[in-house]
């Protein structure tokens, strides 16, 4: 008697799929296609837009990349070596040849495996990207430094083994086994798979010195007591621009676009009190970042562990900035910080001047618009106030004698505020903001002067 076999029902994970083509510049401009999208829920699909939005943005960040057309399609378990359901595969295929001009496919998973990768190439005919090699390829495009270089190059072995397997497999199949290399006791895999892991020591080894002198930077700004602010967010949410709005940096160019900034850089600015503070421009985060990449470019994320304040910009505007939040969140918290830079954090909402009467809803958020100035102001007592609490910098009223070097000494070393000057004695009252370390060299230089505490 035959048993009948229950059908075991796959889990079909919804997965985004957005084709793109890449068109080269002296190639004409492609009509607008209409989106294909599965049938669903509306709440389903109003998550389903922002996604799409967001993987077109990633395509249109490449210069000379177009996005022809776009379709929203269930699939299986990326890693497998078809992507697709057979329905679902061939309707993209006829789809793809339909359209002649299409020369790239953007599947939006976050990586596919080079087993896969092949075969869709070859049943399309056109090269297939993930979300893997879009964006190390947009990284590639805005690294400018050498440790960005570095980071990106550190970022490509992985895609380089799996490429190298994939070629050693079919060279397999073309010879039927292996080949040692011209005697030297080693096949084509071993003495690629050896280049490729000594070229990721030299990297590895080059951004340690990068990463040792960065430290040494960072001690030389600890030595003048200046206080850090990191300044972070979703990719595009506004973080230069910001920083342009709080320093003033002429210099600084902020650009509507994911992944402007790859580096970390610094900016000098005053806070109302005319103190010193250090603004950290970071990297921007994305959903679905391939931790790959996250990894490779932890270098750039560890000088926030040694921030005395993080602010936090939000895209208030953008519809998935909830989820965004999530994202930035998360990461933080696998970077290990400390408990007191999370629970410090200064939220900031950003482009509210796209919102009419915008007012935040979440406790202690900021409302402001870095592009038009809106509520700098409060931003700016905010990050005092937290900053003194963080440092441990003191308010302090000395009573000096002007003929003496206390004055030219407070200027040097603290942040004066106010000088209050009584000719009849040739004394003065001067109010500071002085750290700890600095308050106890005056205290042993000039221990005779009045002190108040404010």
């Amino acid at each position: 008697m035959k048993m009948k076999k229950k059908r075991r029902r796959r889990m079909r994970r919804p997965w985004r799929s957005c084709w793109a083509r890449l068109r080269s510049p002296r190639g004409p401009a492609p009509s607008a296609l209409p989106s294909c999208t599965p049938r669903s829920s509306g709440a389903r699909r109003s998550r389903r837009s922002p996604r799409i939005a967001e993987a077109v943005a990633l395509v249109d960040t490449l210069q000379n990349w177009t996005v022809l057309d776009k379709i929203i399609l269930p699939t299986k378990n990326p890693n497998k070596k078809f992507v697709f359901g057979k329905g679902n595969f061939q309707v993209l295929t006829e789809k793809i040849k339909k359209l002649p001009h299409v020369t790239a496919v953007f599947l939006n998973v976050e990586r596919i495996s080079s087993l896969t990768k092949k075969e869709l190439e070859g049943a399309w005919g056109v090269q297939v990207f993930d979300r893997y090699t879009v964006v190390l390829h947009i990284f590639r495009c805005n690294a400018r430094t050498k440790e960005a270089k570095l980071q990106v190059a550190l970022a490509e072995i992985p895609l380089l083994r799996s490429n190298l397997k994939n070629e050693v497999s079919q060279r397999d199949q073309q010879r039927g086994g292996s080949r040692y290399i011209m005697g030297s006791g080693e096949t084509f895999l071993e003495i690629q798979s050896r280049v490729l892991k000594e070229r990721e020591l030299k990297i590895r080894n080059a951004l340690e010195k990068l990463r040792r002198k960065r430290s040494l930077l960072r001690t030389q700004r600890r030595k003048c007591e200046f206080p850090m602010v990191s300044v972070m967010g979703y990719t595009n949410c506004g973080k230069t621009t910001l920083i342009k709005a709080l320093t003033g940096e002429a210099g600084l160019q902020p650009r509507d676009q994911l992944f402007a900034t790859l580096d970390i850089t610094a900016h000098a600015g005053y806070l109302p009190s005319h103190m010193t503070v250090i603004y950290v421009d970071t990297i921007g985060f994305l959903t679905d970042l391939p931790h790959n990449l996250v990894e490779s470019f932890s270098a750039t994320l560890e000088e926030v562990a040694y921030s005395d304040l993080i602010v936090h910009v939000r895209d208030i505007t953008h519809p998935e900035t909830i989820l965004q939040k999530a994202t930035v969140l998360s990461v933080l918290r696998n970077l290990d910080l400390p408990s007191h830079l999370l629970d410090s954090m200064v939220e900031v909402h950003n482009k509210v001047d796209l919102i009419e009467g915008y007012k935040p809803t979440e406790e202690n958020a900021l409302a402001v618009s870095a592009l038009h100035g809106h509520g700098l102001e409060e931003l700016k007592q905010e990050i005092e106030k937290k900053i003194l609490t963080a440092t441990g910098k003191k308010i302090l009223t000395v009573n000096i004698n002007l003929e003496g070097p206390q004055l030219s000494w407070l200027y040097k070393e603290a942040t004066v505020q106010d000088v209050e000057v009584m000719p009849e004695d040739g004394t003065a009252r001067v109010k500071v903001i002085i750290g700890s370390s600095a308050f106890g060299r005056y205290k042993n230089l000039f221990p005779n002067s009045e002190i108040f505490m404010s």
